[in-house]
């Protein structure tokens, strides 16, 4: 008997964008339905020319014609039994897509998957749950919903609600829950209930730093212990690293890598290092949205530097451009430094260092000038935010890659047989 529980093969996905496509939702359906019939009729009593388009000089106007848009094309893959695979990409990659399909949630278009076992799905925060129902009466539906008997969910139920801690609000309808007590309980669901196959998505970020290292041991021992198949998409290469063996890399749909998570996470970060020396963040994916009166328009090395490499000892020194539509007396300038796999290495605020930024309206730069910072060789990001007093202007995480490399004199050469991050300043003496 064959160990395959996941075979996909040449699978993809087509969404057709715009108003006649068929990504419009049940809402859309509903209103056309009631607003065609007096389209009809507002059509047909103004004529045929009523039913064209004019320009002003006359000549008819076709609607646009719907743009196809694929975010899985030609996908095949094999998982075996327990192994552990995290799915990773940039944004826009397909990851999300692939998943749904999995869980059964999105039909392919084309393409064929095969599953064998029960497969519990946590894609968004309180997937599968009735936001009206009690935390408790969410337990025995999801349970439900995955096939598990009544008694089944009771043997299991006080497991759950520990590893959630909502014991306070188990009566409470979770329409009331904050975000983090309702992905705690989703995923203490998910993981309890015994299934086959474990798909965890992006999620898992909405919860505080201790919930997250409780749902990647527990993910461990699902996979380790009990020999269980998990697949696990992050942007959290140090997760990823941690928890999985096998890593698939996609890239605008198609699978760009697939092989040991080590090699595939090296991949995706060389892939992703910027060989530009202007970064624009303009188009940056933005989870705070964009409604602020000061936003980041671009970054980009400073002191000449022709790329975003710098040699070991190099001190680290960028750019940000930021485009203000109001003058500000102050803006805090906000930067977080990470490892390629996700570890924060250093944070900093302009109001830590006690430094006013004033903006004036228009196109601004600031200078950021790091003294102290030894990082090691390796590949780094950089997120940035804008925040004044009434809160959070903009805010771009994974702005720009930028790596530290050996220099020309060998400086450094030795460094990596020691591990780690950081070459700190340390200063040592006999004492006796």
């Amino acid at each position: 008997m064959s160990d395959t529980v996941i075979r996909v093969e040449n699978l993809s996905k087509r969404y057709v964008l715009g108003k006649n496509g068929n990504s419009e939702g049940l809402r859309h359906v509903i209103q056309n339905f009631v607003t065609t019939p007096l389209r009809w009729l507002k059509n047909s009593s103004s004529g045929a020319e009523g039913r064209q388009l004019q320009t002003r000089n006359g000549a008819s106007k076709s609607p646009k014609a719907p743009e196809e848009f694929w975010a899985l094309n030609d996908v095949s893959f094999e998982i075996k039994q327990g192994e552990v695979v995290g799915v990773i990409g940039r944004n826009g990659a397909g990851k999300s897509t692939l998943l749904k399909i999995l869980s059964r949630i999105t039909e392919q278009t084309k393409g064929r998957v095969e599953i064998t076992g029960r497969v519990a799905s946590l894609l968004e925060v309180g997937t599968g749950f009735h936001p009206e129902l009690t935390g408790r009466e969410n337990v025995f539906l999801n349970g439900a919903i995955l096939g598990m008997s009544r008694s089944e969910i009771k043997k299991k139920f006080d497991e759950i609600v520990a590893f959630a801690e909502v014991e306070k609000f188990l009566d409470t309808p979770v329409k009331r829950y904050s975000s983090g007590m309702y992905v705690r309980l989703a995923f203490a669901v998910a993981a309890h209930l015994e299934p086959e196959i474990l798909i965890v998505d992006e999620v898992l970020a909405v919860g505080d730093a201790e919930f997250q290292r409780k749902c990647l041991a527990k993910m461990q021992n699902v996979s380790g212990k009990e020999g269980r198949t998990v697949l696990f998409v992050s942007h959290n290469m140090e997760a990823v690293l941690k928890l999985c063996t096998r890593g698939i890399l996609l890239a605008s749909g198609q699978i760009a890598q697939c092989g040991p998570v080590g090699g595939v996470i090296a991949s995706y970060v060389e892939g992703a290092l910027s060989r530009t020396t202007e970064v624009d963040l303009r188009d940056k994916a933005r989870p705070l949205g964009s409604q602020g009166k000061a936003q980041l328009v671009a970054v980009l090395p400073a002191k000449d530097n022709q790329s975003w490499s710098f040699a070991f000892g190099q001190k680290l020194a960028f750019d940000i451009r930021v485009e203000a539509r109001q003058a500000f007396d102050n803006i805090e300038l906000g930067i977080g430094l990470f490892s390629a796999r996700g570890f924060e290495v250093a944070s900093w605020t302009s109001t830590y260092s006690q430094i006013k930024l004033p903006l004036k309206q228009g196109l601004n730069t600031v200078r950021v000038d790091y003294q102290d910072l030894a990082l090691l060789p390796g590949q780094y990001r950089i997120d940035i935010g804008l925040r004044s007093d009434r809160g959070f202007e903009d805010y771009v995480p994974d702005g720009v890659l930028f790596e530290i490399v050996v220099s020309e004199d060998g400086a450094a050469a030795n460094v990596h047989t020691f591990g780690g991050i950081l070459v700190p300043q340390v200063e040592a003496r006999m004492l006796s």
